[in-house]
């Protein structure tokens, strides 16, 4: 019976991906032009990228709201540690995502150790993140983007292998299998979806709850350096205001695809295609010359709605 809901609903939102891409397609035939596609894709694995750290922690009946921030903040950090610090370009990548890691394990500490809501801790995060982002970018470059990023960093968000294939979407399959693994094949991923079923049953089980939670938000904000450095890439620059209200686009992602926002119940499968739903979602909305402050309305719209099916689903299935 599972397994057949989670099908309707991951079908459900393939129909609904179909329907945007057609309308927007009649809209204006260059939605389906090759850049454009490769624009989507490109998005939507960033999307995915932080989507599969944001899925195991609200797994875990948690949730983490920090990922556009995070994103800034990488991205500004790497392009300083490359431009300003000369690291090379491996060692400064591997700094951030030890950075995001270290984020991390504060989230999990103050979730685990002193039982600070994690919606509090991450919501300062988000504050915290992008405020330093931009404290780095007033320092040394009077506030604006930090540019003259080397091309070979550059070509991580910006080249296509085969021509057709983005590295990030190569990542996003790369990190979707290996997370895959975790959760459904591993001691581990059983783990995590019984501390969100009943986080006190499954410490009574044995199960070490904290170290379970510890790693989810560890992961997250891992994912998110990540997310941040192909967005600088991307972009070629380190720009502090990148990745504004990403976080909804990502909780928004994971819920329609049928994550509950309770915890214990969810598909990583549904987060990818929530991602795609979500990226082919905001492309759209440009190419139907919806105004800037109304996307923001939209994706609350998108949000709630989610939300809302979400408790519906869990009554009617007394989950």
């Amino acid at each position: 019976m599972q397994g057949r809901r989670w099908f309707f609903q991951e079908a459900t939102l393939l129909i609904a991906i179909a329907l945007l891409v057609a309308i927007s397609a009649l809209r204006d035939p260059k939605f389906l032009n090759a850049y454009n596609l490769q624009v989507i894709a490109r998005e939507a694995a960033l999307f995915g990228i932080m989507g599969i750290g944001e899925t195991m922690v609200i797994l875990t009946g948690g949730i983490d709201l920090s990922p556009g921030s995070m994103v800034a903040l990488s991205g500004v950090v790497v392009a300083y540690l490359i431009v300003f610090a000369k690291f090379p370009i491996s060692l400064a990548i591997l700094t951030v995502i030890l950075m995001g890691a270290l984020v991390g394990t504060w989230h999990g500490f103050f979730v685990t150790k002193l039982r600070v809501p994690p919606f509090i801790i991450t919501l300062g995060t988000l504050s915290a993140a992008r405020g330093f982002a931009t404290v780095i970018c007033t320092t040394v470059t009077g506030g604006q983007p930090i540019v003259n990023l080397p091309e070979e960093f550059s070509a991580l968000g910006q080249k296509s292998l085969w021509g057709w294939l983005p590295v990030p979407v190569l990542l996003l399959l790369i990190f979707a299998a290996a997370a895959g693994i975790v959760l459904y094949r591993m001691r581990f991923g059983r783990y995590t979806f019984a501390v969100g079923g009943n986080l006190e049953a499954a410490r009574l089980a044995g199960v070490p709850v904290d170290f379970v939670r510890f790693v989810c938000y560890m992961v997250s904000a891992s994912l998110a350096s990540i997310a941040g450095v192909l967005t600088a890439a991307y972009v070629n620059s380190g720009d502090p205001n990148v990745g504004v209200a990403w976080e909804l686009y990502v909780i928004a992602a994971v819920v329609i695809g049928g994550t509950s926002l309770m915890g214990g119940q969810g598909t990583l499968w549904g987060t990818l295609l929530g991602a795609l739903f979500m990226s082919v979602l905001k492309n759209g909305l440009l190419f139907w010359n919806v105004p800037p402050p109304w996307h923001e309305v939209v994706i609350g719209a998108v949000v709630v709605s989610a939300v809302t099916l979400d408790t519906l689903r869990r009554r009617h299935y007394g989950g």
